[in-house]
């Protein structure tokens, strides 16, 4: 099962209590898991891989060490050798330049929402900048009560560009409180984070936070995948467009989907009181 899953910055576990479950980990803890280029192009091809991959049905993400789930990008390696350090070119010659790798990144991001499967990420320590965008990405959110989250773009002197600013406000409650923290980049908690949205729930420590993430992925994982992948790419579109046209697109969906035989296997099971089983997808 870990075949093809041999990767330099995550490394990815298949817990025996949680069948079809990977547990995925940035592991780049002696430098807080701040990501560089390599890293992000990595996940992208990490998260398309688990989409795809018929044994898996749900996704824990976490990041090793004590300290941090990620800090965020790592702006030395970005200016000594990535998009920051370039130069040379007319300004619209730079700007294109710029605006294709911002794409790019952007894309890495997506590959979360793009993910077949649910996933969830369990935070804990620094949760910063790129950590927000991760996780706006994701499908749950819970962390320990040492989380530190903030928007931290501006205090580097940009606009965040990778999904932040257009995902955190669709997922919590307040846009005021969005403009706040975006603006001003400051520190806040695992309770404050809790009151507006941000996480479902708020664990002791980092490993109650990843125990309770894969037992949430545990219990999804045994339900119908075609239900599963039905549920998350109907609720993202809904998300993003009117209620007619997202009545509309789940009739279209579902005209297809619903001729699974999970649907009997479900119905046939519930009759008999026992778990049921379905086939992989």
């Amino acid at each position: 099962m870990t075949q093809g899953y041999s990767f330099k910055y995550f490394t990815v576990q298949f817990p025996a209590d949680y069948p079809y479950v990977a547990h995925v980990e940035i592991k780049r803890a002696d430098k807080l898991n701040a990501f560089h280029e390599a890293m992000w192009l990595e996940m992208r091809q990490l998260f398309t891989r688990l989409s795809d991959d018929p044994n898996i049905r749900a996704v824990v993400l976490s990041g090793a060490g004590k300290k941090a789930f990620t800090a965020g990008l790592d702006v030395k390696a970005a200016s000594e050798g990535g998009t920051l350090s370039q130069e040379g070119g007319d300004p619209a010659r730079r700007a294109v330049y710029f605006r294709r790798h911002v794409a790019e990144f952007q894309d890495c991001i997506t590959s979360i929402e793009k993910c077949e499967k649910p996933v969830i990420v369990a935070m804990h320590g620094y949760s910063f900048g790129l950590a927000i965008d991760i996780c706006t990405a994701a499908d749950v959110r819970i962390c320990s009560r040492d989380v530190k989250f903030a928007v931290k773009e501006v205090d580097i002197g940009i606009a965040a560009d990778i999904g932040t600013l257009t995902r955190l406000p669709k997922v919590v409650g307040s846009f005021g409180w969005v403009k706040e923290v975006a603006l001003s980049a400051r520190v806040f908690g695992a309770e404050e984070a809790l009151r507006v949205g941000l996480v479902n729930a708020v664990y002791g420590d980092k490993k109650e936070a990843v125990v309770a993430g894969l037992k949430m992925a545990g219990l999804m994982a045994t339900k119908s995948p075609i239900a599963v992948q039905g549920t998350k790419e109907i609720l993202n579109y809904s998300r993003d467009h009117p209620v007619q046209d997202g009545l509309r697109y789940t009739g279209v969906w579902n005209s297809a989907s619903i001729q699974t035989e999970d649907v009997s296997k479900a119905l046939l099971s519930g009759i008999q009181k026992r778990t049921p089983t379905f086939e992989k997808l």
